[in-house]
């Protein structure tokens, strides 16, 4: 039923408050649930890692045991061999630092380039990005191999580094990123001021990017820490592995008596040292993702 106004204007009746209904209800749930499933792993981890030898096989596998061997668990993982275990930090942290920022480098010249210039055969070499996308990383391990065994860097530290520069994804991201947040006008006024290509990229084009240039270095760095194919082929030597293959070995020891069954608790520390620079990494980087697609463009 209609009401009048003040005004002498019809008015309709105000609508009732809407209540939560049951679709909101379910996503939450399923928030809920998936927030359980992710951090399940890690929860485990933490766990497992204030445990004994003896401990980890129990009854409690989720929850912690009688006594507490976190630190007692540290000693013996920077012990182990000789203290191997931060040699392979410290190549897991060169290996992701070097190629994360070559590969950021890489992409985003090549991303400003397909985004914002017109050179020859541009459409047909951002169609083999596209492809390289689609294709597995694993898919051309064997072929690298072969072409650093040719050039003489297998079983070196550029075996691992140079084919971790190349970031197919990274440069569509970054090309889509700078097409969509880079004004044209900007760079044109750059130019007409006397500024060269490098100096505009630089100095116009680079701060606009820098929300995408942080997620691409992330993806780089984290992928680069996490692999595990390339290094196992490419390194043979045991001063070179980074931490996945390094525990790795640990634990093939472990499996066929190797070092007996002592290994499994050094084993999860290990583990659960290792993605704490992960964590680390994500907690100071993150507030760069909030920025604008101007951020720092303009004063």
């Amino acid at each position: 039923m209609s009401t009048v106004t003040h005004a002498g204007a019809p008015a309709t009746s105000a609508a009732p408050a809407r209540r939560p209904g049951g679709g909101r209800i379910a996503s939450h749930a399923v928030m809920a649930v998936m927030t359980v499933y992710f951090l399940l792993p890690f929860w485990w981890l933490l766990v497992a890692a204030t445990k004994d030898n003896d401990g980890l096989f129990g009854s409690q596998p989720l929850w912690f045991g009688d006594g507490f061997a976190l630190f007692d668990n540290l000693s013996l993982l920077v012990t182990q061999d000789g203290g191997v275990y931060l040699k392979w930090l410290r190549n897991s942290a060169l290996y992701a630092v070097v190629s994360g920022v070559g590969a950021t480098a890489i992409a985003a010249l090549a991303g400003y380039a397909f985004a914002k210039l017109r050179f020859p055969g541009q459409g047909a070499l951002f169609a083999a990005l596209l492809g390289l996308i689609m294709v597995p990383a694993t898919a051309l391990v064997l072929p690298t191999y072969l072409l650093m065994s040719e050039a003489g860097l297998a079983d070196t530290v550029w075996a691992v580094i140079l084919p971790s520069l190349l970031n197919p994804f990274g440069v569509y991201l970054l090309r889509v990123y700078a097409h969509d947040s880079v004004p044209d006008e900007m760079l044109e006024a750059a130019r007409i001021d006397g500024a060269g290509e490098l100096r505009v990229f630089t100095r116009v084009a680079l701060p606009t990017m820098r929300p995408a240039l942080v997620t691409v270095l992330l993806f780089t760095m984290v992928a680069t820490w996490n692999n595990f194919f390339l290094p196992l082929v490419m390194l043979s030597d045991n001063e070179l592995f980074p931490l996945t293959v390094g525990l790795r070995t640990w634990y093939m020891s472990a499996i066929i008596g190797n070092g007996g069954p002592a290994l499994f608790n050094v084993i999860v520390v290990g583990a659960l040292v290792a993605i704490v620079p992960l964590i680390i990494a994500f907690l100071l980087l993150q507030r760069y993702w909030r920025g604008g697609l101007t951020v720092g463009a303009l004063k």
